[in-house]
């Protein structure tokens, strides 16, 4: 899994040279090779530990993962500072995330209360995305796009604050 995040920002990030750079200066990466060693830890019920590491990740890379999120293989972070992804978060395989993207919950609900994110998912800079909704396979959300209890159906291209399928 975590050679498959390492081929993803040699394939999507133009400014990364060499593998010796991407192992060694691509925070978002930094970041979710770690979030993939605390994930089992707190899926064994060790839930204080891999918070306390997810606080560390947090405040080393500005990327906040909870560690009860299931993050699937490939994926990849561009330019992650402010990244939140929440703990019932599911994110599919392949997707790429930029910058400033939250994936979190309205507050209303228990149990699953974060996005389930399908495979081949894009989605931009600033993009807010709020409640236990599905985001199918092949979406393409844009740059601050604004989703909040709403599902968006597989190989669609969302935009905007009130988010039209375009």
């Amino acid at each position: 899994t975590i050679s498959e995040d390492i081929k993803q920002v040699q394939k999507n990030d133009p400014a990364a040279k060499s593998l010796a750079e991407v192992l060694l200066c691509h925070t978002p990466l930094h970041a979710i090779i770690f979030h993939r060693f605390i994930h089992p830890l707190y899926k064994s019920n060790l839930h204080i530990l891999p918070r306390f590491l997810s606080q560390i990740n947090r405040f080393i890379t500005g990327i906040e993962i909870h560690p009860g999120a299931t993050i699937g293989k490939g994926f990849f972070i561009d330019h992650g500072m402010g990244i939140v992804i929440g703990e019932t978060t599911i994110i599919g395989k392949y997707c790429q995330m930029f910058h400033g993207v939250t994936l979190g919950g309205t507050g209303h609900h228990k149990g699953k209360r974060h996005p389930s994110i399908g495979d081949n998912v894009y989605i931009g800079m600033g993009a807010t995305i709020l409640g236990p909704i599905t985001i199918g396979n092949n979406v393409k959300i844009g740059a601050n796009t604004f989703i909040i209890m709403k599902n968006i159906p597989d190989n669609s291209t969302v935009v905007g604050y009130d988010p039209k399928i375009v």
